[in-house]
């Protein structure tokens, strides 16, 4: 057996490293084109844009990282094992205490609950503490010009952060962030931070990096634009009758109704009667898999980030932080 796991082993890094090597070539004139364009488009000097740019560094390990996300190559299992931790709870709860005011007035005036704009804030840094450590300049060149199958949204990504830098007084040569470009408490991409930041106080300038006011009230915001439902519920589990039918791969968006799934052989586990428009999406396990009905406030988490995985551990590490604060 570990004959075959050393060669499927060496297989898998064969196979990044052939990746690394096809995408891993920056060809200048991608990035003299580019900043012919963005100096033309807002209308700066060609040279500002071209000293920026020339002070980017590429890096083949951003290129390997984005090749195997956890998202993509993890169990549901080992996913959550990663996020549900008594040190990332304990954290959270913290992390409430420290913030308790301003996290209850955002929650009041966006209608998103306290505890999932801190499982947000929990899975993407775990609470401020690890908001990255690549440039955020070096992510977006490296993604934009030497990885071509997200050349132009990582292209695009890169006009909004030195659009960004320019609007906020942001030095682009010193902010960190992942290696996809995100930035900050809540890791928004540059898009992002100029469509749904929002500053806490109304004062003007947003700071999502060093501000953590800032940075909740985006989360909610965030969630907010993409139409949460105060009133609407999240998520529960569903139990699987011993001749329910086998589902086809689920959209992340609700389509069907709940007795829909019923027929098949899927019922709430928490004995619900509600008949509302849900999803029912497999996750993945070592051993059984989990069935767990979404509803449109599990869809407006995935706007955030697209994966259900991702969904269901900001949901649960935001159910364990409140109900440690809460104990019944």
């Amino acid at each position: 057996m570990r004959g075959r796991s050393g060669k499927r082993l060496g297989l898998i890094l064969y196979i990044i490293l052939c990746t690394v090597l096809a995408y891993g070539q920056v060809r200048q004139a991608d990035v003299d084109d580019f900043a012919r364009n963005y100096a033309f488009q807002e209308r700066i000097p060609l040279a500002e844009v071209e000293e920026i740019l020339s002070k980017a560094e590429f890096q083949n390990s951003i290129i390997e990282k984005m090749e195997r996300p956890a998202e993509k190559t993890l169990t549901w299992e080992r996913y959550r094992s990663i996020f549900l931790t008594e040190d990332r709870i304990n954290a959270g709860v913290k992390f409430w205490n420290e913030n308790l005011i301003e996290l209850e007035n955002i929650s009041n005036n966006s209608g998103i609950p306290e505890e999932i704009i801190l499982g947000i804030i929990g899975v993407e840094t775990f609470f401020g503490t690890r908001k990255g450590t690549y440039r955020v300049l070096d992510a977006l060149y490296t993604l934009g010009f030497g990885y071509p199958p997200r050349s132009s949204y990582f292209k695009a990504e890169l006009a909004k952060f030195l659009e960004l830098c320019k609007n906020e007084g942001l030095d682009p040569l010193t902010i960190k962030g992942s290696y996809a470009g995100a930035m900050g408490y809540c890791q928004f991409m540059p898009t992002s931070y100029l469509a749904y930041a929002k500053s806490y106080d109304g004062m003007g300038g947003i700071d999502l990096i060093n501000n953590v006011d800032d940075a909740m009230a985006s989360v909610a915001n965030y969630l907010k634009v993409h139409r949460w439902d105060p009133s609407g519920r999240i998520t529960t589990k569903a139990m699987v009758a011993a001749d329910a039918q086998t589902l086809s791969k689920q959209s992340t968006r609700p389509r069907h109704s709940t007795s829909h799934y019923g027929a098949l052989g899927y019922a709430p586990e928490d004995g619900s009667t509600i008949d509302e428009t849900v999803t029912l999406i497999e996750f993945e396990n070592e051993a059984e898999n989990e069935y767990w009905f979404c509803m449109n406030n599990f869809y407006v988490i995935t706007r955030y980030n697209h994966s259900p995985l991702y969904a269901l551990a900001v949901y649960q590490l935001g159910a364990a932080i409140k109900e440690r604060k809460f104990p019944k």
